[in-house]
């Protein structure tokens, strides 16, 4: 396989894992998979990240993403697949 490929392979992988990512947090189904929406969303955090609040929202996003991994969050079979599971790190300082 040529180093193109596995390139491109590489960068198909690492792109279909970041849309699970959408698809774990349950954003498609709380939206209806509006496009537009998931993307504005997006625009809005990368805004918040290059504010002056910007390091506080990277560390707090960090913890509750961390969490969720560790509680199995967005794992089928798991209950807590669509956000129906309690995280403890509080959000509202962002």
């Amino acid at each position: 396989m040529r180093k193109w490929q596995v390139e491109r392979r590489k960068r198909t992988r690492h792109l279909i894992e970041l849309g699970g990512l959408v698809v774990k947090a349950g954003l498609v189904d709380l939206i209806g998979d509006d496009r537009a929406t998931i993307l504005g969303a997006l625009l809005w955090l990368a805004g918040k990240l290059k504010s002056d609040q910007g390091e506080q929202a990277r560390a707090l996003w960090s913890a509750k993403g961390k969490q969720a991994f560790e509680a199995g969050f967005g794992d089928p079979q798991s209950d807590r697949s669509h956000g129906s599971g309690a995280l403890l790190v509080r959000d509202d300082a962002c």
